[in-house]
């Protein structure tokens, strides 16, 4: 049986393209006849609120949703994805990044690369100039006596090499949509193009890409829907489910919902939201037309 689901974060209301992502998982499991999941991805303690979750069940039951419980809230599961992370530092694939964001910023400066010219990852970040990567062991004991914060970095060198060698060959992902380069099928992963990213914290023992690679694994989703925008991170995750030993499921990434100007919809620019469309007046179905479902 097909399990698809919907994993928003509570940290700003739901607008217009939550509800297209959310309706385009739900009414895809309904089609092939399998479990529709709701997941809480709330790992950002610091931003996440009470009321924005609770708004998420309303606006989801409104527009006619139901799911399976009870629903998994990532912020209850960090002693598990604390062994996942142990277990890539078992490996050697790790490494503590002490660096600050001025840090990474002034090494960018002394290479002699203007900072317009030096490389970002799909994400559009600086990619990360390896300050901490390889720094002698009793520095390393120094700044963690010192109780300074750092970011485990994934080495992604080795990790590719090592999740090759377990893979048994170069490592791809199905993809049942269309990239963003209008292709579809057995698509190759390029991880490199992120660099050394960042897989946990010091307070916070996972990142967006472990915890949602873990719960995926554990919550046995077989088929995961999501914006263009999150193509880029399947590469990274396919890395992790072969290093970890995970299923590997397949990828349907749709299209966003943009405004007028061709911008897509985000929660940091405080676009219309669910609760307030509803209050205009728009109901379950105004919304389906809206987002074209």
């Amino acid at each position: 049986m097909q399990v698809l689901r919907f994993a928003p974060s509570p940290n700003g209301w739901l607008h217009l393209g939550h509800a297209y992502s959310a309706l385009f998982a739900f009414e895809m499991a309904k089609r092939l006849g399998g479990r529709f999941l709701l997941r809480i991805e709330d790992i950002d303690i610091g931003r996440c609120r009470p009321e924005y979750e609770q708004a998420i069940y309303e606006d989801l039951r409104w527009l006619g949703l139901d799911w399976e419980e009870p629903v998994r809230r990532q912020s209850e599961h960090f002693a598990e994805y604390e062994r996942y992370l142990k277990r890539l530092r078992d490996m050697g694939l790790v490494y503590p990044c002490f660096a600050t964001r001025k840090e990474i910023q002034d090494a960018i400066a002394a290479s002699g690369i203007p900072p317009r010219n030096w490389p970002t990852d799909p994400d559009g970040a600086p990619l990360y100039p390896g300050i901490y990567k390889d720094i002698p062991r009793d520095k390393l004991s120094r700044h963690m006596w010192e109780g300074r914060t750092y970011a485990w970095r994934l080495d992604m060198e080795k990790a590719k090499a090592e999740a090759e060698r377990l893979n048994g060959g170069p490592i791809a992902f199905t993809e049942e949509g269309k990239s963003t380069r209008g292709d579809a099928g057995a698509l190759p992963i390029e991880p490199e193009l992120f660099g050394d990213v960042v897989i946990a914290r010091k307070d916070v023992p996972t990142s967006y890409h472990l915890s949602v690679t873990v719960d995926d694994a554990l919550q046995g989703v077989t088929l995961v829907t999501r914006g263009q925008d999150l193509f880029p991170a399947t590469y990274i995750h396919r890395i992790l489910q072969v290093l970890l030993g995970f299923p590997e499921p397949r990828y349907h990434h749709h299209g966003l919902i943009r405004d007028e100007a061709g911008r897509r919809l985000s929660k940091s620019a405080r676009d219309m939201g669910l609760r307030e469309l509803r209050a205009a007046g728009e109901t379950p179905a105004s919304i389906r037309r809206m987002v074209g479902l």
